[in-house]
């Protein structure tokens, strides 16, 4: 997608602090840290600051990977690829999160048109032996993965997000995703469509409980590991923000597979 998002490192590891804020913050919150933050670049070409990110998920046919996200498993991973915009264009994000307790580790490779989706779909793919060493070995270690769990397209998420990077410090970041939306999604696709549904709603935040101040902006906080900049502590008081624990793979699956987000009850989302 853009210049800034590819020259992040392909291997990232981190702490990610989630918080779950009503819209009337987003303001507020980018006031509070324009001292120390800029928007990124797409963030600063879209009018309102807002641009689309598309991910589709991938799970094994009995999901594995989602049952131990709800099941609190202490080390596990996710898999995903990321487009944005139209979600028809490259580079395409191949990512896997594994996440130990409270750390983060992500590792990124990118596909370019000619690459994608023929590095899943063609079963004698053979990656390119002269790209860069990092990147080959992330390529490598998702098809691994993909075909040692038999892994498949489940869910296509979509939300736009504000996102910000540290201007003080060597590696931090804040990010505001919105209007998220999800597809069930059997194919290779990362095209949003009319049939985006969205799961954002009363329910997904507030457990099934009336709330006039509906918490529907997902705000994290990400930066190295034993490297917390004090404004984002900062942020943290002066807005009164509790950590909770937010997947948007889940989030997304527990809506699209509990009729629509209306029937299922808060121990259905355990692991947070």
């Amino acid at each position: 997608m853009s210049a800034v998002l590819s020259n992040l490192p392909p291997v990232l590891e981190r702490h990610e602090l989630k918080y779950l804020v009503p819209y009337e913050l987003v303001e507020p919150i980018t006031r509070f840290i324009s001292p120390y933050c800029s928007l990124d670049h797409y963030s600063s070409l879209a009018e309102d600051h807002f641009y689309v990110v598309n991910s589709l998920y991938f799970d094994t046919r009995g999901l594995e990977l989602l049952q131990q996200r709800m099941n609190g498993k202490d080390s596990r991973f996710n898999m995903r690829v990321r487009a944005y915009a139209d979600g028809d264009k490259a580079p395409y994000f191949m990512e896997i999160k594994h996440k130990i307790g409270s750390i983060v580790k992500k590792y990124r490779a990118t596909a370019t048109d000619k690459q994608w989706p023929q590095i899943l779909q063609d079963p004698c793919y053979r990656i390119d032996p002269n790209e860069f060493k990092m990147e080959r070995r992330n390529k490598e270690l998702f098809l691994r993965l993909v075909h040692s769990y038999a892994l498949e397209p489940k869910i296509l998420t979509q939300y736009r997000r504000r996102a910000f990077f540290s201007t003080v410090d060597n590696y931090a970041r804040v990010t505001l995703d919105i209007d998220m939306k999800y597809r069930n999604e059997s194919m290779l696709t990362l095209v949003p469509g009319n049939d985006m549904l969205n799961y954002d709603n009363e329910n997904i935040y507030t457990t099934n409980q009336f709330n006039q101040n509906l918490t529907n902006v997902v705000l994290e906080l990400k930066c190295n590991i034993g490297e917390v900049p004090m404004w984002m502590l900062d942020l943290i008081t002066r807005f009164e923000l509790k950590q909770t624990g937010f997947s948007k793979y889940m989030s997304s699956m527990l809506v699209s597979h509990f009729d629509n987000g209306y029937n299922y009850m808060v121990g259905d989302r355990m692991g947070y």
